[in-house]
């Protein structure tokens, strides 16, 4: 009972921050914590919860988030404000993407969510989702030097920035997503817009490595049987795409342990990457396993502490 109250009393005195990331793909409530005296780098996970809403697939097809899913967005929110409550979180940040910002009703939908969960939630562009992975410090978890395209493939859109000497110097996004790939809604012309600027890219950047983010591509690591501080050489990852894509998605699920709602998704996004590859020229992808989500509770706990020291 000793070991069991002393823990219970760490536990309590745990400083914990949040992150919801609406996607097009997936909804994520992160929640990571530190005790008193640590630092921004003694961060370590607290909680994590992973819902397929798949808002998207309105939003690409109809143009619209049905009422159907915006009800299930509003449960969910009720759901993680209870969560952090129960772990005492300090602050949070709430942030949509693609599927809301490009829905017709998405500011409407965030209005009634806001007003009924008290969940306040920002929708933001794909610069925005970079700067904030970029503030995680995403650089620091690889061990070499150079330049890099930092990708971060989601259900509706890519990002695609350039960090060169650990500074990030341009960010651009596309709508260019997995769900949409899936409802074939992906624009031909944004998919040439993309290779134009890579190909510019390729002819200042001679030599290139790719840090990649998000779900599809951490899986993807992981089943290639990469060790977590080596690279996915591009040539391993259309060796597993092709593997992959022989199969249908009730067998993926089977072979390789995959969730449906990332089964379907995977293969779409080990192309977008290898197109990405192949137009830059580069030859490995660097998989830290760092998102939007690590980046918001960064920056939520940095400015915690700024602010204790003031």
């Amino acid at each position: 009972m000793i070991i069991f109250a002393y823990r219970m009393r760490n536990f309590m005195d745990r400083l914990n921050f949040a992150a919801i990331d609406i996607g097009s793909n997936a909804v994520r409530l992160l929640i990571k914590g530190f005790y008193p005296g640590e630092s921004v780098s003694d961060l370590s996970k607290v909680f994590i919860v992973r819902v397929p809403l798949r808002l998207g697939q309105d939003t690409f097809t109809k143009g619209r988030i049905s009422t159907e899913k915006t009800e299930k967005l509003l449960r969910l929110m009720h759901a993680f404000s209870q969560l952090m409550q129960v772990y005492n979180v300090l602050s949070y940040r709430a942030c949509a993407t693609s599927a809301m910002r490009d829905s017709s009703n998405g500011a409407d939908i965030v209005r009634y969510i806001s007003e009924r969960s008290g969940i306040n939630i920002e929708i933001i562009n794909g610069l925005e989702e970079a700067r904030i992975v970029y503030d995680s410090h995403i650089v620091d978890e690889l061990e070499q030097e150079g330049d890099f395209i930092y990708v971060d493939v989601g259900g509706g859109s890519t990002e695609i920035s350039i960090i060169s000497d650990r500074s990030l110097l341009q960010s651009q996004s596309y709508n260019i997503g997995t769900v949409r790939i899936l409802n074939k809604k992906l624009s031909r012309s944004e998919l040439f817009r993309m290779y134009r600027d890579l190909k510019r890219l390729k002819e200042t950047y001679r030599h290139i490595s790719i840090i990649g983010s998000g779900g599809n591509i951490n899986k993807l690591h992981h089943l290639a049987g990469v060790s977590a501080r080596e690279p996915l050489t591009v040539e391993r990852l259309l060796t597993l795409r092709n593997e992959l894509n022989s199969y249908s998605i009730v067998e993926r699920i089977d072979r390789f342990a995959l969730k449906p709602d990332r089964a379907d998704v995977i293969v779409p996004a080990a192309d977008i990457y290898l197109q990405i590859a192949t137009h830059i020229g580069a030859r490995e992808i660097w998989v830290p396993t760092i998102g939007i989500v690590d980046g918001i509770i960064y920056s939520l706990c940095s400015d915690y502490l700024k602010e204790k020291e003031n």
